[in-house]
């Protein structure tokens, strides 16, 4: 799976889980850059991003990602 399929698969999955069509993510998004990412959000995410790829996010994992970058990358090693 290349990086671009990566970002083009969570974006949709971000698009569902914040329920905005707009969204569009990149390496260096955070919580921070989308108004809806507070931490129940962010179990919803994490959730539904294991669901799409097939992968499961180690709990020290889940904490220490500060960015979509890291979270693409966890993906493109286990994926």
């Amino acid at each position: 799976m290349t990086e671009q399929e990566i970002y083009e698969r969570l974006n949709e999955v971000f698009r569902d889980v914040f329920d905005d069509d707009e969204i569009e993510v990149f390496a260096e998004t955070t919580a921070d850059d989308i108004e809806d990412w507070d931490s129940l959000a962010h179990i919803n995410l994490i959730a539904a991003v294991e669901d799409e790829f097939g992968v499961r996010f180690r709990m020290g994992e889940v904490s220490s990602m500060k960015n979509v970058g890291e979270m693409a990358e966890i993906i493109k090693d286990r994926a």
